[in-house]
């Protein structure tokens, strides 16, 4: 039967108000609403790997078959199978790493940042690596590749062990997988615009606090407003390579402001500091630019669109507002 999709996502758009209505309310309830989804998702994927590894060692031959080759030749195409279609699956789900850096964003609401900071960034990372490989391992295990193209692959994994509560088990793993990362990711840009209005490069109104909630409201509800009406909106494809492309830009220059004040500044105080310098941000531009290079053309222009958006606000406004240009310091 043919299917019809709606021109606007109603449910996608509800889901992101409810998001945004939450951080409005408080840190602390969005930090213990974001610790519960979080706790049951981690779960759900301990579990998925449990049980598709205990399946996968009863029926070693089904590894063998699906795991062979290990890295499908390529077709004579870039990004068709091969070293260069890992490249490209690697930038177009580059968003799964965006969390990351959303964690610093939370600086001024931490206790205390100079050790939180550090120890929230790196351990979620090693232990996502961790869940991230295991997952893929076992799911491409269970499943050949050329079957995963689907909207539910872990759901589809689980349902080759036999274990039929898996898979609803697996469907709410992966609703609150998404609900986490719209907390997070809203949460993270509202405090991006408070701490640009703070500065001077964005209107005040975005750094006002609420009296009672005492969270940056306005900034929070402009994002949850924007971002509700995109997605509600435009293709997650599109959304997904735009969100890609943009982050992997914003490390390419973080790495390389790195490397610069490490050698412009190198006795400023820093309670956390980047090891073996230039060689990691030197890697870190490298990896950004190909994974950026191997993105569709369509999503290279809108980039340069945006940036030339981006720029144009910065030095007819930005710059000539900002405390940090002035040598001021922010209230």
């Amino acid at each position: 039967m043919p299917h019809a999709f709606g021109a606007f996502n109603l449910l996608g758009f509800l889901a992101i108000v409810i998001a945004t209505l939450i951080l409005v309310v408080g840190i602390k309830e969005s930090a213990n609403f974001n610790s519960l989804i979080v706790v049951v998702k981690v779960c759900v994927l301990i579990v998925f790997v449990v049980i598709g590894a205990r399946y996968l060692l009863q029926h070693p031959e089904l590894t063998s078959a699906n795991w062979h080759p290990f890295i499908p030749p390529n077709t004579g195409q870039f990004g068709d199978f091969g070293w260069s279609g890992i490249l490209e699956a690697a930038s177009l789900i580059f968003f799964a790493y965006i969390g990351f850096d959303a964690v610093s964003t939370a600086a001024q609401e931490a206790k205390d940042p100079e050790r939180d900071m550090p120890i929230g960034i790196l351990g979620s990372l090693v232990v996502c690596t961790i869940l991230y490989i295991a997952v893929a391992a076992v799911l491409t295990g269970l499943v050949s590749y050329k079957l995963l193209g689907v909207s539910d692959p872990l759901a589809l994994g689980i349902d080759r062990t036999g274990v039929r509560w898996g898979s609803l088990l697996v469907k709410i793993g992966a609703l609150m997988g998404l609900s986490s990362t719209i907390v997070v990711m809203l949460m993270g840009q509202a405090r991006v615009f408070f701490a640009m209005s703070k500065d001077g490069l964005l209107p005040g109104v975005f750094s006002v606090v609420h009296s009672r909630f005492r969270t940056p409201w306005i900034s929070s509800l402009t994002v949850g407003l924007v971002v509700a009406a995109l997605a509600a909106s435009l293709p997650i494809s599109l959304l997904g390579e735009m969100v890609n492309i943009g982050t992997l830009l914003a490390f390419v220059i973080v790495c390389a402001g790195v490397w610069v004040l490490r050698h412009r500044s190198p006795n400023l105080p820093r309670p956390f500091k980047t090891p073996w310098v230039p060689a990691v941000p030197i890697l870190g531009i490298l990896m950004s630019l190909s994974m950026m290079l191997s993105l569709q053309t369509d999503t290279k222009i809108r980039l340069v669109i945006w940036l030339a958006v981006g720029l144009i606000i910065y030095f007819f406004y930005g710059k000539n507002h900002s405390r940090v240009q002035r040598g001021q310091t922010a209230p």
